[in-house]
């Protein structure tokens, strides 16, 4: 502990010879700063102090060089040094300070808590660490373990209820106690926790209680309570009344929070026939330990006494409410019934009687002051209100303060007053084609009244009028009737609106009826009874058309308009050939868009074979299919062709269009422009020209008149051309 190092030990070889010759080295943990040597003698020196608890022991390593070649002497050795405990470190208690908890009551030598002390010192050299525990404070109540440090109980009941908390001090001392060891403590605060070990007690054995005779059925009149020295759950406590003359008028509860017994009424007091009451209440324990039922027992008893207090009371209607009945219609004045009221006291004083008038109804009843009769106020009608609720009041005549109240309802009885009446107003119709006594509509009849003045209804048409020859009623005889037609078919262009009037009356007494009438209208309907239309103004004339044949003829128009429109889109469209061929003129369309072009027009292909049958070929087939049979050709010599009529031509190219087996399977159309044969006036067609020159005179135009001269100039010039 000196400012001086401190000697550890020596090092030496044997190479050594005193003369200097050999140097000592040190290496390992700590060298050059915790341990120094003497590099001539090997002394080994330790310039720090040293803590076994931080490092137990070192290792070193040493070697003796030759000093002038420095060169080992020797292999280098491994040494250790060892630090030695000394008493240090005193003992501590790592967890203090302590909170613990023991039973009151509890046996000498009850375990209470082990505390530990560690110490730091070597504990396997002498008695540095060995420690040894002894109580400084807490006896005679607690003992230690010297060895365990185990702490225990050392009186016998301990009382928490005399004393409940303790602290206790512990000591660890090491050296095992002896002179010069070192010590260290803790407190450890001991609470002794109840147990119901005390009885509950009243602090009294006899009680007086007053309680008014107005105070209310169910409220609380007083409290009473036992005092119990335990806490928690070990002081819970049950009031009872265990007899009395008071047991079936008074009633005690328990406040679980004050663990008060809270006394109630259960019935209404009347000083003047009961002035006291004698209670005996029993407060005891619901948890019970029976370790220490010697010490009870854990209930007591003691005696109340309860004295009514006499007060001046409203008076007291006979009756909690009251239910009347008066009918309506009575006339005003008309008694409906009569309340009484007495004064509970013993002056018995006179009562006089009003009605409360907070409400409307109120004043539809008066009352008379002295006797408490009521009677009506106004008339009364049974389907406006049937039911009046008033409040009658009563005080004394001494003491007008003092009020009672009490609920007066009043019915109001039924009479036959309302004849009854149809339910709703119909909507009748009678279809056209309607058949003798079919069904036409059910109704239904309703009265104000009450079922005893109303159902069942009795329905009959109105006997002061004639035989009505259209339709007629049946009563079902369940409070309904049917309307029945009597004749068959309606007509709307004839009468589109019928009236019936029927007659409706009741079962009351007396009996009321009245009078509707009903409208019935004629409609056309479907064969299924559905009504189509009611109005005569839809119809058509004499046609009779129907919507339905009217929307058919509509639809009809409209596809004929969209097939003419397909029609003259078709037309107008242009189809292809599927061959084409100068040769088959069939299926060749020439437009002519010009107003004449003259003889340019014959270019376009070779007409010759329009212009009559005996220009035409022969038969030629079809190209764009073919034949599967090839028929021998007809051969026709010109002079018949010069002389056929043209709808014979015609009727032949029929026949042969018909025969020819390649013919597609549509159909063709073939133009013929033939014109006849040798007009008187001759043929004014440029056709020819385009083939053959006409040697024919056209002289004779100028004598067709003025309307030719013109063309007889034109023929005229070309002759004289043709001549040049």
């Amino acid at each position: 502990m000196g400012p001086d190092p401190q000697y550890v030990g020596k090092l030496h070889s044997n190479s050594d010879k005193g003369d200097g010759s050999v140097k000592y080295i040190l290496t390992g943990e700590g060298a050059g700063t915790i341990f120094i040597i003497d590099d001539t003698t090997g002394d080994i020196h330790s310039t720090k102090s040293l803590d076994r608890e931080q490092k137990t022991h070192y290792v070193l390593h040493a070697q003796a060089i030759d000093r002038r070649t420095n060169k080992p002497l020797e292999p280098e050795s491994e040494f250790i040094i060892k630090v030695q405990d000394i008493n240090d470190n005193a003992p501590r208690f790592t967890d203090g300070p302590y909170i613990v908890t023991v039973p009151e009551m509890s046996e000498m030598g009850t375990s209470v808590l082990q505390v530990t002390a560690t110490d730091a010192d070597d504990p396997t050299y002498g008695n540095s660490a060995r420690v040894v525990y002894s109580i400084l404070q807490g006896q005679p109540y607690f003992s230690v373990d010297p060895k365990t440090g185990v702490i225990r109980t050392a009186l016998h009941n301990m009382d928490r209820e005399a004393r409940e908390h303790y602290s206790v001090v512990i000591q660890a001392k090491d050296m095992a106690g002896q002179v010069g060891g070192l010590s260290g403590s803790t407190t450890v605060n001991i609470t002794l926790t109840d147990v119901n070990d005390n009885p509950p007690r009243f602090p009294q054995k006899h009680y007086q209680l007053y309680v008014p005779e107005s105070a209310q059925v169910g409220s609380a009149v007083g409290k009473i309570k036992a005092n119990d020295a335990d806490t928690g759950s070990n002081a819970d406590m049950k009031y009872t009344i265990i007899n009395g003359d008071g047991s079936g008028v008074f009633s005690i509860s328990t406040d679980r929070e004050t663990r008060e017994g809270i006394l109630s009424l259960k019935k209404p007091l009347n000083y003047e026939k009961k002035k006291s009451y004698t209670l005996n209440i029993e407060g005891a324990n619901t948890h019970l330990d029976f370790r220490f039922s010697h010490l009870g027992p854990f209930k007591d008893v003691t005696m109340l006494k309860i004295i009514v207090g006499d007060v001046d009371e409203p008076p007291l209607f006979t009756m909690p409410s009251y239910t009347m009945e008066v009918y309506e219609n009575a006339k005003i004045g008309t008694v409906v019934g009569t309340v009484t009221a007495q004064d509970p006291d013993s002056a018995n004083s006179l009562v006089r009687y009003f009605v409360d008038h907070n409400s409307e109804e109120d004043r539809y009843f008066t009352i008379d002051a002295n006797t408490g009769t009521i009677k009506t106020a106004k008339i009364f009608d049974r389907e406006e209100t049937p039911w009046y609720n008033i409040t009658v009041a009563a005080s004394e005549m001494d003491n007008p303060g003092l009020l009672s109240h009490v609920p007066v309802d009043v019915r109001i009885l039924d009479v036959n007053d309302n004849p009854p009446e149809l339910a709703r107003e119909y909507d009748i119709v009678v279809c056209e084609n309607a058949k003798p006594g079919q069904v036409i509509q059910t109704i239904n009849a309703t009265d104000k009244d009450i079922s005893a003045n109303g159902p069942r209804f009795h329905f009959s048409l109105d006997e002061g009028l004639s035989l009505n020859p259209n339709f007629t009623l049946r009563d079902n005889e369940d409070n309904t009737a049917s309307i029945l037609t009597r004749r068959r078919r309606f007509s709307r262009t004839t009468q589109d609106v019928y009236y019936l009037p029927i007659l409706i009356s009741d079962t009351g007494i007396p009996s009321l009826s009245s009078s509707s009438t009903l409208t019935i209208r004629v409609c056309a309907c479907e064969r299924d009874g559905r009504v189509r239309t009611c109005h005569a103004e839809a119809f058509l004339s004499s046609a009779g058309l129907s919507t339905g044949a009217l929307i058919a003829i509509l639809l009809c128009v409209l596809i004929l308009l969209a097939i003419v429109v397909l029609f003259i889109t078709l037309r107008r469209s242009k189809k292809e050939p599927l061959i084409i061929s100068e040769e088959d003129v069939r299926e060749n369309i020439v437009t002519y868009d010009d107003e004449g072009g003259g003889e340019e027009d014959t270019e376009a292909f070779d007409i010759t074979a329009l212009r009559n049958p005996s220009a035409a070929e022969e038969l030629k087939y079809r190209r764009d299919v073919r034949p599967e049979v090839k028929p021998t050709p007809r051969h026709q010599p010109s002079s018949s062709l010069d002389s056929i009529d043209v709808q014979e031509f015609i009727k032949q190219r029929l026949a042969e269009a018909d025969l020819d087996p390649s013919v597609p399977p549509y159909d063709s159309l073939q133009t013929y422009a033939y014109e006849g044969h040798r007009s008187e006036a001759g043929s004014i067609s440029s056709l020819d020209s385009a083939t053959t020159h006409s040697d024919q005179d056209y002289n004779y135009l100028g004598d067709w008149g003025p309307e030719f001269k013109k063309l007889a100039e034109l023929y005229g010039e070309i002759e004289s051309e043709r001549t040049t």
